[in-house]
This record gives structure tokens, sequence and C-alpha cells, in this order.
């Protein structure tokens, strides 16, 4: 399911024109990434979080050239789902 379908399908249930709910949803996203980018977790009850996970710092080989690297450490963004949405999907 692409961005464009559940515009559509939020939309057609909600009897709201497309450009509102696409405003929505762009604003939606752009507040979740801006808040993991400031090291904020978001919540969702019934549906999951979005955390920032910390990743160590780890070696790693270059094979082309047969070297070793050094990966710092960094955040990642990451989803855990809630219970009810995992028994959902299952």
């Amino acid at each position: 399911m692409t961005k464009a379908d559940i515009v559509s399908e939020i939309s057609k249930s909600t009897g709201i024109d497309k450009s509102t709910v696409l405003a929505t949803v762009e604003s939606f996203m752009e507040l979740v990434k801006d808040s993991l980018g400031q090291g904020e977790n978001v919540y969702l009850r019934g549906f999951g979080s979005f955390v920032v996970k910390k990743r160590a710092q780890k070696t790693a080989r270059n094979i082309s050239k047969n070297t070793t690297i050094i990966i710092p450490e960094h955040n990642i963004p990451a989803f855990k789902p809630a219970k009810t949405f995992l028994n959902e999907v299952k």
C-alpha cells in the first residue's frame, strides 16, 4: 500500500477531500521525523512506537581494499508494534 492508497482510503471512509488528507498525512510524517531527529520517541497507543535505537561502534571490513574500518556509534529509527497490532497481523 502506498501513501496515495492510504490517502484515498482515508478520503473515502471520512468524506474529507484528498488534498486535506494528504496534508495531514504529510504533517504527521514530518512530525515523526522531526521528533526522532531530536531523539524523542513517538508513542501511539494501540498502534506502536517509533523509537530511536543506538547502534554501538563496530569494526567492519572493506573487501575491495582489504582494509578494516571502524563504523562509529550512531542512532537509527525503529518501529515497535503494539501487542494489539501484532495480534491482528498474526
